[in-house]
């Protein structure tokens, strides 16, 4: 369960920088003390689920973004373009491949 309270206090903050909140300022808003969104903050805290509904109104996004690890968008399109660039470079080479067998054979006749 530390995993998913990590999670939680990276994007809370996170989230909080990119809406340019300190964390009093989301204290006071969310109506409770800044300790208590740094304790969330540092992952040492849980805020019940009124307090994360609140919060992701204050920050203007989704409930869910605050539980999505932060990396596996980043490692998804790493990953994918990995591939993608496998296979381009594949159909690349046997094109060209398809290409130098056809013009050496068209330069024998």
């Amino acid at each position: 369960m530390a995993r998913l309270k990590e999670i939680l206090a990276y994007n809370l903050k996170s989230n909080r920088k990119k809406s340019g909140l300190t964390q009093e300022q989301l204290a006071e808003k969310a109506g409770v003390s800044t300790h208590h969104i740094a304790m969330i903050e540092i992952a040492r805290n849980y805020p019940t689920l009124e307090l994360v509904e609140r919060i992701a109104g204050i920050l203007n996004i989704e409930i869910h973004e605050l539980f999505i690890p932060p990396h596996s968008t980043q490692e998804e399109l790493d990953r994918l373009y990995k591939t993608v660039a496998k296979n381009i470079e594949e159909v690349v080479s046997k094109a060209v491949e398809k290409i130098l067998t056809e013009k050496c054979k068209d330069s024998s006749h």
